[in-house]
């Protein structure tokens, strides 16, 4: 069991944008022991605050980067770099690759931190998570809790 933080990074009004929370939610549910599941905008300061206690953090946040939508991909930030253009699409911006950039300046990332990036499809708003993008945020819930739980 490992003490974790996952935050679901995105905005639940903007159809795929809330992959993020969806999956945050789905573990808040029934969350291994020592993990705690939150919400966040993508606000770099506040990520940076989020993850500031925390030896081990889960980010997970909607991408588009031409994959096929639903397509997950694990980045470890500690080793490398988010993809330029990460987060470009969404409405919260570069919130999270200023994040991790600007914690790397200050040496503020934690120990371990690893981004879920689920590709999406749609970020119309008030549109819900599209088929493909919600099988992957159920599937993404399921392989960070174990992950964490082992």
């Amino acid at each position: 069991m490992t003490e974790a933080l996952v935050i679901g990074i995105g905005n639940p009004d903007r159809g795929d944008d809330g992959v993020g929370p969806f999956v945050a939610d789905l573990i808040a549910d029934l969350p291994p022991p020592g993990v705690k599941a939150v919400t966040c905008s993508g606000d770099p300061a506040d990520l940076i605050a989020l993850w500031q206690d925390w030896q081990t953090v889960v980010a997970v946040d909607a991408c588009q980067s031409g994959t096929p939508p639903g397509t997950i991909r694990e980045i470890d930030v500690r080793t490398e770099p988010l993809p330029d253009g990460f987060g470009a699409v969404s409405t919260h911006g570069f919130g999270l690759a200023a994040a991790v950039e600007l914690a790397r300046a200050i040496f503020q990332l934690p120990l371990s931190l690893t981004v879920v990036a689920i590709e999406a499809e749609n970020f119309a708003p008030g549109a819900p998570l599209s088929p493909a993008v919600e099988q992957a945020g159920r599937a993404a819930a399921a392989e960070i809790t174990r992950k964490l739980w082992g």
